[in-house]
């Protein structure tokens, strides 16, 4: 068993370069997310208006349901994939349905996440570990120093 990669820390340069590439992979999780939801709700509908989630032997749509359940759990896998890239990235996804993504840097010291939500044109916002999506400010708008190191080199950018 190998041992887990240490932390990736990004400088505010360098998540908005990985931007790119994050940006089109966190699309594809946002449109696979909304897929699986509106399959799974349909599957959802269609055995309630049944009664059961068992299907009797001579039930005429067991196969096909069989058969749409394997490919909820295709599509299901291929999600995976996705969040699985983004974390081989350093990057955490934190909504599914909306594209939030965090970027782990260190800032005056202590570890925080750039944060970066679908639609916007940069990685501008910050928050703290523990602070979430509510507790998102602006980078740019002198809400901290603005000031993020590197992990390995020591060195701060702006």
């Amino acid at each position: 068993m190998s041992s887990p990669s240490p932390t990736k820390y990004y400088t505010i340069e360098e998540a908005n370069h990985a931007l790119p590439l994050v940006r089109a992979i966190v699309a594809d999780i946002v449109r696979q997310y909304r897929d699986i939801s509106e399959r799974k709700e349909r599957l959802d509908q269609i055995q309630r208006s049944r009664g059961s989630k068992e299907r009797p032997a001579n039930d005429p749509y067991s196969e096909e349901m069989a058969q749409v359940e394997q490919d909820l759990e295709k599509e299901i896998a291929v999600l995976q994939e996705f969040v699985d890239e983004l974390e081989k990235l350093g990057v955490e996804i934190k909504d599914l349905s909306r594209g939030l993504v965090d970027f782990r840097a260190m800032m005056e010291g202590r570890e925080v996440y750039l944060c970066w939500l679908l639609g916007e044109d940069e990685v501008a916002h910050w928050h703290e570990l523990d602070a979430g999506f509510a507790g998102r400010q602006s980078l740019l708008a002198g809400s901290a120093s603005g000031r993020v190191e590197t992990d390995d080199l020591g060195s701060k950018d702006a």
